[in-house]
């Protein structure tokens, strides 16, 4: 395998396992940590990370593991490549599905609650941290299984080549 096709899925491997563990982490610790947090504690603690997490590092991986997983495949159509497009396809399926349950429902809710106000005053700030809780935390376990199926698939064409 050339060396370009080796950089490519390194870097799809790398930068999908670092998603994968990212959204691992609100799974087993933030968001239970939070859920015993008070309504106030909930929804200004998830404002503040939702402000926090726009920056060029948690981008650079976010869309680079799907830049880096589609350059992976385009590299991997030519030569010995095609025996590991299986592998890299799903993958590419499955992060895609990823980004899409994050573009469709996360970041919506995240908007939401952003444009709710300060959680100090806030009207009916109970509805508001129940409206987006409980459908956060299901659909982060939906992308977190997503994209941890697509670093699965990573691991086996890494193995395979």
């Amino acid at each position: 395998m050339d060396t370009l096709r080796v950089i490519a899925l390194v870097a799809a491997t790398l930068t999908t396992g670092l998603m994968a563990g990212f959204f691992y982490s609100y799974v087993c610790s933030v968001m239970p940590g939070l859920r015993r947090a008070d309504d106030r504690t909930f929804v200004g603690a998830m404002q503040q990370i939702n402000v926090a997490i726009i920056n060029g590092w948690f981008f650079l991986c976010f869309l680079g593991a799907a830049a880096t997983i589609a350059l992976a495949v385009a590299l991997h159509f030519a030569g010995d490549g095609p025996r590991l497009l299986p592998w890299l396809l799903a993958a590419l399926v499955l992060y895609a599905a990823q980004l899409g349950i994050t573009f469709a429902v996360n970041v919506p809710l995240n908007d939401e609650l952003g444009a709710a106000g300060a959680p100090d005053g806030m009207a009916g700030l109970a509805d508001v941290r129940e409206r987006f809780e409980t459908r956060w935390v299901r659909w982060n376990l939906a992308r977190t299984l997503a994209a941890t199926a697509a670093f699965g698939c990573l691991i086996a064409a890494l193995l395979a080549a």
